[in-house]
């Protein structure tokens, strides 16, 4: 069997190749294609060229021991996140993060436990939504309806940047398990 060029494939059959071959030659290789955009993205938050590089390396050791079994529907997108959230977690380690790191931080991208959106009415929706506390409710419309960053919430609300986070986190988790709930008790047995 042939084995196929790197460069003559795409994100997503790198990935596969990754899990069927449990080999991490092609994730390697699909790492090293994203490894400018990494480091842009770290020198961004870090302003430092060591920490940006030790970044990238702590980003590839990461993705190598603990990708995600779920599907990763945007490899690129997904990496840029875990980066960006990386710097953070290292800005907030150090109490360096500016107002303006805060303009968009989403908890995950592509990860399994993501609701799917997709899957549920409008109708669904609502009335998930109505059934949540009313803090979560109000981070969750603004942050997943209105695209609004936490910063923008923040403002809005009057919410500090850890309750913010902590009701679209909890919020999205309780509408997650109220549309299960609804969606498995609306059927008939299967």
């Amino acid at each position: 069997m042939k084995v196929p060029s790197p460069h003559t494939l795409s994100d997503e059959e790198l990935l596969q190749l990754h899990r069927t071959s449990s080999d991490n030659y092609w994730l390697g290789q699909l790492l090293q294609c994203y490894t400018l955009l990494l480091l842009g993205v770290a020198m961004k938050y870090l302003k430092d060229k060591e920490q940006a590089q030790d970044a990238v390396q702590q980003i590839f050791l990461k993705v190598l021991t603990q990708l995600p079994a779920g599907e990763i529907l945007n490899f690129k997108g997904w990496l840029y996140i875990l980066m960006r959230n990386h710097c953070l977690q290292l800005l907030r380690h150090a109490g360096t993060v500016r107002p303006d790191h805060l303009e968009y931080v989403p908890d995950s991208i592509d990860e399994p436990d993501d609701i799917p959106w997709k899957k549920y009415s409008v109708e669904e929706l609502n009335t998930a939504l109505a059934d949540l506390q009313h803090e979560q409710k109000i981070c969750i419309v603004l942050f997943y309806l209105q695209q609004k960053s936490y910063q923008q919430i923040m403002e809005h609300t009057s919410y500090t940047f850890a309750q913010v986070k902590s009701y679209i986190q909890n919020g999205k988790r309780n509408l997650k398990a109220i549309l299960l709930k609804k969606h498995t008790t609306g059927r008939p047995n299967e």
